[in-house]
């Protein structure tokens, strides 16, 4: 059991974190923030919307983008602060609680997925998986995903694995030369419901299991290779720092949905060493 080090702590509710420039990058969806935080910890807002969720990401060059679910748009942070439109989602769907996860792999392609259903309480209805191409495309790529999650691409930029939470599963896709997804099969079946995911230089995954709290590194095929227990719910995870072998998790007490934008704030990012480098995309 690694010992964990306690990185950012007293946000609201945090998710989707990433590594970029030598930073942490997270999103505290309960105050609307992005965040960027540093070496020492400390934490500084890099972009505010109205949205919820606001999952984000980083393009090849290294700039923001944040799914702007308010605005059905995905959102790019420019020099000057400013978030302009770098793709308009409305096609997708007119939910305003648009977007669950978003990844850029190694050739400019984004891949962003929905839950499709107002959580909770509304109808469940089938997830999918959405691409916009570097030439600003968009299309719909995947569906029939029981709430897709987090998502990963392995280095080869050949196959993307998407956390299925109500399927408890990582299912895997073939990409094609052209973004598109295919020959769909589980890449394991897990216990609990996996959340946000990343991907190592040893070929597994970790995924974040908010009820049972912690993350868990598996295999292929589903072996258990390490789990990681938390003190409070798992979202999400990357690997990141100087060598890309910190495991770095956002998660929070988990109190129902009334609890994602207020309360008693519990998000906090804590870290540990990993066995084996970050891998591929986030």
């Amino acid at each position: 059991m690694p010992k964990l080090e306690v990185v950012l702590t007293g946000r609201v509710f945090l998710e989707s974190p990433r590594w970029s420039n030598g930073y942490l990058w997270v999103s505290d969806w309960g105050a609307h923030e992005a965040l960027r935080i540093g070496p020492n910890g400390q934490a500084e807002v890099a972009a505010r919307t109205n949205s919820f969720p606001m999952c984000i990401e980083h393009l090849l060059d290294g700039r923001l983008l944040i799914v702007d679910s308010s605005e059905l748009r995905l959102a790019r942070l420019e020099a000057d602060g400013t978030l302009a439109t770098h793709a308009d989602l409305s096609a997708l769907s007119c939910r305003s609680a648009i977007g669950n996860d978003i990844v850029v792999d190694g050739r400019g392609n984004i891949y962003v997925n929905d839950v499709n259903f107002d959580f909770p309480g509304g109808e469940f209805q089938p997830g999918w998986v959405a691409l916009v191409t570097p030439d600003g495309a968009i299309r719909k790529v995947a569906d029939g995903l029981a709430f897709p999650n987090g998502m990963a691409v392995t280095p080869d930029n050949r196959t993307l694995i998407v956390a299925e939470s109500y399927g408890k599963r990582l299912t895997a896709f073939d990409i094609a030369a052209d973004g598109s997804l295919a020959n769909r099969r589980v890449w394991a079946a897990v216990e609990g419901a996996p959340d946000g995911i990343c991907f190592d230089a040893e070929d597994c995954v970790w995924y974040a299991d908010v009820a049972n709290r912690r993350c868990v590194r598996v295999a292929e095929g589903g072996q258990v290779m390490q789990t990681v227990e938390t003190d409070r719910g798992a979202f999400s995870c990357v690997l990141g720092g100087p060598e890309r072998r910190t495991l770095f998790i956002v998660g929070q007490e988990w109190r129902g949905p009334e609890g994602m934008a207020g309360g008693e704030p519990t998000g906090q990012v804590v870290a540990a060493e990993a066995p084996a480098p970050a891998a591929g995309w986030p």
